[in-house]
């Protein structure tokens, strides 16, 4: 949301970056562009801070599985013939919902609108790429809307989520912006 600059808000600088994706034969495929958070400028405890929980970290990344976590559940699967099934959820750290309030300055090529001055910035609702609390923010996200759904946490893992339907068990490890997701039934995936 585009506001009027604060004197004693901090405002974030934010930068393009630009890609051209190539096929295997070296054939452009696509350009991307990123808006990117110059979040190397951010301080904990300043501007930012992270709740997992109702407890408070200073840390920034997201709780990713353990490896011996994946490797017991693939173990499992290939042992009790489930099905499985991977998820990559494209601009993850997108959709994190932000708690702090976080302005950036304008993104070169937005400032040209009539209503639009150098003193105006953007206060973000929802993470970019770059924020530090980025990573969790997504997390967060993705935990709770889990939890909403049903699943529950696991106590030793806070990474796996576990549902339970009649007497089948739907197993949802997390890494990062991955998701594997099996049972015994195929139709209840």
């Amino acid at each position: 949301m585009l506001v009027d600059r604060l004197v004693h808000k901090k405002v974030i600088g934010v930068k393009w970056i630009f890609k051209t994706k190539l096929h295997t034969d070296e054939n452009i495929n696509k350009h991307k562009a990123r808006l990117i958070v110059k979040g190397y400028s951010q301080e904990p405890n300043v501007d930012f801070t992270n709740t997992f929980a109702g407890i408070y970290f200073t840390n920034t990344f997201a709780p990713v599985s353990r490896l011996d976590t994946i490797k017991l559940l693939l173990a499992l699967i290939e042992q009790n013939g489930w099905y499985i099934f991977q998820l990559d959820v494209k601009s993850a750290f997108l959709n994190g919902v932000l708690n702090e309030e976080i302005y950036v300055e304008q993104p070169d090529g937005f400032e040209e609108e009539k209503e639009i001055t150098s003193n105006n910035v953007y206060l973000l609702k929802k993470a970019l790429y770059g924020l530090k609390q980025a990573p969790r923010a997504w997390y967060n996200k993705l935990d709770s809307h889990l939890l909403s759904l049903g699943f529950e946490r696991s106590t030793n893992e806070v990474t796996l989520h576990v549902k339970h339907v009649d007497k089948h068990k739907l197993v949802m490890p997390i890494y990062v912006d991955d998701l594997l997701i099996t049972r015994d039934k195929e139709q209840l995936i």
